[in-house]
């Protein structure tokens, strides 16, 4: 340890003051805007998601046609990939992870696209376009996705990159690592979720993973219990649950079940099942102990700026965002457009749900959760799409059950129509079945803890 410690300290003098920056500007700016909140129309938001948000009201109108052409590129590619094999994608190592995909996938994109061009051209069936079905991906979550995608992809160099996942890393690992059997830089992404949105949360941590930060296990772990739903989001629940005056109770209610959920998950299957193991495609970074005789922040900087030095080009960096973009339009675009459509479709014109929810009934009695019945479809029916507890619940009379859905709705996390669609199109190592399961598990954690409280308030 001594060693180290003398090492340390060689690299400390051997650093100048523009290693030293070449850490800190890129990182604070990287926190500035994917961490720093902002109030923007009333509400609170990060600069990426305001940025995200003003070239969306700016390009609202061509968004549809642009997503159909992306769409398009990820089938016509996928097809020359499989059918014809050129070696102008297969030789290429990121066309062929973009577009060589599997059969399933290629069947699931050119789903996406059928449902993305029945949509926007209102070719088909009214029960795939509606308001509620493909027309609610197409026009209200797909140009978050597209815009949100462009900006999140294009800055997150500024937080992988340079250092910043090092140190904070370092100063957190004795936290994260004994509670949630994470790295210490897995915080990162659960701050960034919390701020601003958990689909920035799931796009970090994909990159991440592929860049060989993370185990499996560690992947599947922070994209499925620490991509929280943001606080903005948060209070549009409510308000639409006529609950605004309960904001303060409500959100603590939302991070003690959360905080409660996250212990137990990565301990149980199917998370605990994961492999340990890297991405295959990238060496796996093990993150390193901090050495007793070394204080964490000494040891945290003095990997950020080793970290920072390895950027030899601004040209690489900004390419690398570029990169990030494209994966996300072509990759998870189609996907979420496909595995979205299909399960509103299944919320909105079948009994799937009500006839799942039946279970739920006899808890929530016992539980002495009013209107039990009502409530009971609700807390499966999220799975197709976050807002959709909060739309059914809405003319439920007791303010103690629309509380314990609201709650409950957004401590579930998974989400086909947005998170779980993502999930699913990303590199990251999750199954439909574990996302059923984690959907499953977390709302029989969260539910006792939130009616609990919600007993207390009412």
């Amino acid at each position: 340890m001594k060693g180290l410690a003398k090492q340390l300290e060689q690299n400390r003098q051997a650093f100048t003051m523009q290693d030293y920056m070449k850490f800190i500007l890129p990182s604070l700016v990287g926190l500035l805007l994917f961490l720093v909140p902002i109030s923007s129309g009333g509400s609170v938001t990060i600069p990426i998601a305001f940025f995200a948000k003003e070239l969306k009201a700016l390009i609202e109108s061509a968004i549809p046609v642009i997503t159909v052409i992306l769409i398009a590129f990820s089938v016509v590619g996928s097809f020359m990939a499989i059918v014809f094999k050129p070696d102008a994608i297969l030789k290429n190592e990121f066309l062929n992870q973009l577009l060589n995909v599997s059969v399933f996938w290629f069947i699931t994109r050119i789903l996406g696209m059928a449902f993305a061009i029945i949509t926007v051209f209102s070719w088909g069936p009214d029960w795939i376009s509606s308001d509620y079905t493909g027309g609610l991906l197409m026009y209200d979550l797909i140009p978050i996705l597209l815009t949100t995608f462009l900006f999140a992809g294009i800055f997150l160099p500024l937080l992988l990159n340079f250092g910043l996942l090092e140190f904070i890393g370092a100063l957190l690992m004795k936290v994260m690592r004994p509670i949630f059997t994470l790295p210490g830089r897995s915080s990162l992404g659960c701050l960034a979720s919390w701020v601003g949105d958990g689909t920035i949360g799931v796009l970090l941590t994909t990159k991440q993973y592929e860049e060989g930060y993370y185990t499996k296990r560690e992947a599947a772990v922070v994209a499925t219990t620490f991509s929280v739903v943001s606080i903005t989001f948060s209070i549009v629940i409510l308000q639409y649950l006529d609950l605004g005056q309960y904001f303060v109770q409500y959100y603590l209610t939302i991070i003690l079940a959360g905080f409660v959920a996250a212990i137990i998950m990565p301990r149980i299957p199917p998370l605990s099942k994961k492999a340990d193991t890297g991405y295959e495609n990238a060496k796996l970074k093990a993150e390193d102990s901090v050495p007793t005789d070394i204080s964490m922040v000494k040891w945290g900087l003095d990997q950020a700026v080793t970290k920072a030095q390895s950027n030899k080009s601004a040209t690489t960096v900004v390419k690398q965002g570029f990169k990030n973009v494209l994966d996300m339009w072509v990759g998870v675009l189609p996907i979420v457009m496909a595995i979205g459509t299909v399960a509103l479709v299944v919320a909105e014109h079948t009994s799937v749900f009500a006839i799942l929810g039946k279970p739920f009934e006899p808890i929530l009695m016992l539980l002495q959760v009013p209107e039990a019945e009502a409530a009971a479809q609700t807390m499966v029916v999220g799975f197709a799409d976050m807002f959709l507890p909060a739309v059914i619940g809405s003319g439920i009379e007791s303010e103690m059950t629309r509380f314990v859905i609201a709650a409950v709705s957004v401590t579930q996390l998974i989400y086909m129509s947005e998170i779980g669609g993502f999930l699913l199109g990303s590199k990251l190592p999750v199954t439909i079945k574990d996302l059923i399961f984690i959907f499953l598990l977390r709302t029989l954690i969260t539910l006792p803890i939130v009616v609990g409280v919600a007993h207390f308030i009412f």
